[in-house]
């Protein structure tokens, strides 16, 4: 008996030390069980109390009438299936006849103090099938990724979600995005995942970092093309749209618009040419963009006229071309000048870390999900690299990158350079750089902050 104590204490003080120190550890060894027990038990009065159950059929309340039983209970919505994760359980239940699943979506702070679980966040599947996903522990304080995932050719993973659930960089769905963050809010380490995320695949990256290029010129090997200053991004910017000029003749050569040619072979952007012949997608990386809108005098003001321009005839007209903005700042606002609020409305994605004042996250969130606004704006300074991410849907989610210091982002791009596209009209831009020495030793990365 005393072997058996000391045993249950031993369990108890170890379960207790790794939900301490290692919370992800902790959840996979004792708390998953726990919370799927406390969860099976409780769910029935959890869902009364929470005003998630419908009356019993007519029939049944007959019947028990008729054989002198006892009156059936309220019904709460039938469970599917419960199904554990490395950060949680994912609950998919079946409404009753009557119930609504926004009924469902504002009872998920009640559910989560019931259950004793970290957050619960819920959302429809199809008509009648509610899908609630659960958290057991604060998956964002220290991120790790999955080692898999599901990306596709334009579809990279780039960060964590408050769910659990990896959040995802999809141009093709999202051709355009705005990132917003104030300094040392974790937006320079979201670009860097973005561009090791897109390295290793067949795409063409384009950066304009107006801050001298401390933040892109060191991945300068992986890009086609790179600019520093205001005076060169106009050029840059009007040699990609002369690039997207090309691409459109291009579609319009071979889109075969006979009536003896299949209509899934007709093209209208680049997806649909023929692999041999579809020009390389490209990614634009605009760092700061607010330095390109700054102007001081007359000659200054023409350029940013130019600049904005091109900026939003590549918003409007890039997708089909396969050219993909994703425009960076730490401020972004209407006092930017004429055509800043067009350019927005093209950028469909919207990724806020913190920010300084409320405008900004209204030029964000302001437009497609106004309740985001707030969480924009409350993000404590000590959590850098959590962020709102919403699109033009109205949806929006909390996420954090993984941190990725720069010695790796680097690495990666030096190791991906030979998948570097040669673009003639953006040559002249094609950073000079010299030769990569080998070197007998890896490279130390940085340490990852205590974030």
């Amino acid at each position: 008996m005393t072997w058996l104590l000391a045993f249950v204490l031993l369990v108890a003080a170890a379960a207790g030390l790794l939900r301490w120190r290692r919370p992800a550890w902790y959840w996979l060894t004792f708390g998953v069980t726990l919370a799927a027990l406390r969860l099976l038990v409780r769910y029935g009065s959890v869902m009364d109390a929470c005003g998630l159950t419908v009356p019993p059929p007519r029939w049944r309340m007959r019947l028990a009438r008729m054989t002198n039983r006892d009156m059936p209970g309220p019904r709460a919505p039938r469970i599917l299936r419960l199904r554990p994760t490395r950060t949680g359980l994912v609950l998919r239940i079946k409404l009753r006849p009557g119930q609504d699943a926004f009924d469902v979506a504002a009872s998920t702070d009640r559910l989560r103090h019931s259950f004793g679980l970290y957050g619960v966040s819920s959302r429809e599947l199809r008509s009648g099938i509610v899908e609630l996903r659960m958290t057991g522990y604060d998956v964002l304080k220290r991120v790790h990724m999955p080692a898999k995932t599901d990306p596709a050719p334009m579809r990279i993973p780039v960060a964590l979600r408050e769910d659990g659930a990896v959040h995802y960089r999809d141009y093709r769905a999202i051709p355009h995005a705005l990132t917003l963050g104030a300094t040392e809010s974790g937006k320079s380490v979201y670009l860097r995942n973005l561009v090791a995320e897109l390295a290793p695949r067949d795409v063409g990256l384009v950066g304009i970092d107006c801050k001298q290029g401390v933040e892109l010129f060191p991945l300068a090997r992986r890009f086609s093309a790179l600019a520093d200053n205001p005076d060169t991004a106009a050029d840059l910017l009007d040699a990609l749209v002369d690039h997207m000029e090309g691409v459109y003749q291009t579609i319009r050569a071979h889109q075969g618009v006979a009536s003896a040619i299949p209509d899934a072979e007709i093209a209208a952007d680049i997806w649909d040419l023929p692999e041999d012949l579809r020009p390389v997608p490209i990614v634009v990386l605009v760092d700061e963009v607010a330095e390109l809108a700054l102007f001081a005098n007359k000659i200054e003001e023409k350029r940013r006229d130019r600049i904005i321009t091109a900026l939003v005839r590549l918003a409007q007209l890039g997708r089909a071309a396969g050219v993909y903005l994703e425009i960076c700042g730490q401020r972004f606002g209407s006092e930017l000048g004429k055509g800043i609020t067009m350019l927005r409305a093209q950028l469909s994605g919207r990724t806020a870390h913190r920010v300084n004042d409320e405008t900004s996250a209204n030029m964000a969130f302001g437009d497609i999900a106004p309740d985001a606004v707030l969480a924009a704006i409350s993000i404590p300074a000590e959590l850098r690299g959590v962020a709102i991410s919403g699109d033009s849907t109205g949806g929006w989610s909390r996420i954090r990158a993984p941190h990725t210091s720069l010695r790796k982002a680097v690495n990666i791009c030096n190791r991906h350079a030979d998948r570097t596209p040669d673009l003639p009209e953006l040559a002249p831009f094609r950073p000079v750089l010299p030769h990569l020495m080998p070197i007998s030793a890896p490279a130390v990365e940085s340490a990852p902050s205590a974030a």
